[in-house]
């Protein structure tokens, strides 16, 4: 038998005592929803203290339920409506609240762009710490649904079932993932790795993207394949990657966890003859634990192994692993906003940095008289140097690598220095040191491409020891979704006498 001193028993309760402290439910009443946060978590305040609220529209009173309690802030998600905003609408799809897409779809559009409006200067306020131009309205999408040209659906065993579905049914005893011998194909439940929502009609992409999601899942019933375990790592059919353009050309990846030539041939060879509207087919053998392909090879089937995507005058090539703004429509949008904010003149040296495989600067090309892009996915760079011949573009010079570590002082001395600066930086912003390298280079101007205006604003606090921010433009790339892309021109500063 185990026997405690006195000092430990006293410890040992005092330590169930916080255990049982820490358990208790706090259930805030009649709480009114205010606004929006960043990353599109509502917000309410009781007795002065914030609380951060999912699942919201300003206008709403809830009581809610804490899931995370601090000094001078909370988390908290709603267990009761009292009453709903009046600007709220119904949801467009049957999967809203499940999947974890398209979060603001409750809201009508104008209301959506009016809180990204409202985000971007917030951020840029009050973490930037700095004077601001005007900020333009934001550029809305014409196109607020099938606008997504990549997409990509999981095929799995494990299915993500809503606790309304066990309501309707009152079977509350059931977990919230059931094990299907079927299998499901859909999206990553919200915040699970390893759930699926069994999607019918996701509405990002046009058809016949859920037709042939459906053709591929039922394919695998009928013959009794078996879809992925994520947790087990077992399992042949996984994920499924379509890919379109403005054109109609259509590129379908699908991804298997191993080869089974037997069942690859019957299913691709149906793919072809159900749709023939499809412009390439390949297919991937991915062994590994994760479901990225970035290290992998995608096999072609049929077709080029490509697609071609048209903005203005300027084609780029798309391969299965390119990087390409995902709404293209609007993506002619954001790069002229980004050419008009780069002044350009004909006699420019353009840097494009974080360029991907090539795209600002491509559409920025008839007005330079040299590119220099930067970029540390060598396939990027590959697509990229191929865009620029496929536009007959003979001054782009494309290099791969981390753009921090590339462009030192010996880069500058042999490709020259920059007369403009566009960077594209992914939504972590840009490393400190590339910011202070910027400041050494003292371009006259940087246009700065963000999707994230928080990190975009701690990287033009930093610039402005030297230059002034002179243009805003927000754009709203994703409808429904709480991400906003802004762009920002900087001017370097006049140096007084």
């Amino acid at each position: 038998m185990l026997l405690f001193s006195a000092l430990t028993v006293s410890a040992f309760c005092n330590y169930l005592c916080r255990v049982k402290k820490n358990r208790e439910k706090i259930v805030l009443e009649n709480v009114a929803v205010e606004d929006y946060a960043a990353e599109g978590k509502a917000i309410g305040r009781v007795e002065g203290k914030v609380v951060f609220i999912e699942n919201c529209v300003p206008g709403d009173v809830v009581t809610v339920q804490v899931s995370k309690n601090k000094k001078d802030w909370a988390e908290a998600f709603p267990i009761q409506f009292i009453s709903f905003s009046p600007d709220r609408v119904k949801p467009f799809c049957s999967h809203f609240g499940a999947c974890g897409g398209c979060a603001w779809q409750n809201l009508p559009y104008e209301k959506q762009l009016q809180y990204k409006q409202k985000q971007v200067y917030d951020q840029l306020q009050r973490i930037g710490k700095f004077a601001l131009p005007d900020i333009q309205p934001i550029i809305g999408c014409s196109e607020i649904v099938g606008y997504r040209n990549k997409i990509e659906y999981t095929f799995a065993t494990n299915q993500f079932i809503p606790k309304e579905e066990f309501k309707k049914s009152e079977q509350f005893d059931k977990p919230i993932e059931t094990q299907t011998q079927q299998g499901v194909a859909g999206f990553h439940a919200k915040g699970f790795f390893n759930k699926i929502v069994d999607i019918d009609i996701c509405h990002l992409q046009k058809e016949p993207t859920n037709e042939i999601r459906k053709f591929i899942a039922q394919f695998a019933r009928l013959r009794k394949i078996p879809f992925y375990d994520i947790k087990l790592h077992i399992g042949w059919l996984r994920n499924m990657q379509v890919r379109n353009t403005l054109a109609g050309e259509l590129m379908i990846n699908v991804v298997f966890a191993y080869e089974d030539e037997e069942n690859r041939e019957a299913l691709l060879n149906l793919l072809l003859e159900k749709f023939p509207q499809i412009s390439t087919l390949l297919y991937t053998i991915n062994e590994k634990l994760n479901d990225s392909i970035d290290d992998l090879t995608p096999q072609i089937f049929f077709g080029k192994g490509y697609i071609m995507e048209h903005l203005e005058k300027f084609q780029y090539k798309i391969s299965p692993k390119s990087f390409f703004q995902t709404n293209s429509k609007q993506a002619e949008n954001l790069y002229r906003i980004a050419r008009d904010f780069a002044e350009l003149n004909g006699s420019q040296t353009l840097y494009d940095l974080y360029c991907g495989t090539g795209s600002i600067g491509i559409f920025c090309s008839e007005g330079v008289q040299k590119i220099i892009g930067v970029e540390v996915i060598e396939e990027a760079v590959a697509d990229a140097k191929e865009n620029a011949a496929l536009n007959n573009i003979d001054h782009a010079y494309f290099f791969t690598g981390d753009v921090m570590k590339i462009c030192d002082d010996d880069f500058f001395a042999l490709h020259g220095k920059p007369d403009v600066v566009i960077v594209d930086p992914p939504r972590a912003g840009m490393h400190e040191k590339l910011v202070r390298k910027l400041l050494e280079m003292e371009s006259p101007i940087i246009v700065y491409v963000s999707c994230n205006p928080a990190t975009q604003a701690r990287d033009l606090a930093i610039l402005g020891k030297k230059y002034d921010v002179t243009k805003l433009q927000p754009v709203d790339m994703f409808p429904h979704t709480l991400h906003i892309e802004n762009v920002a021109q900087l001017k370097l500063k006049l140096v007084e006498n």
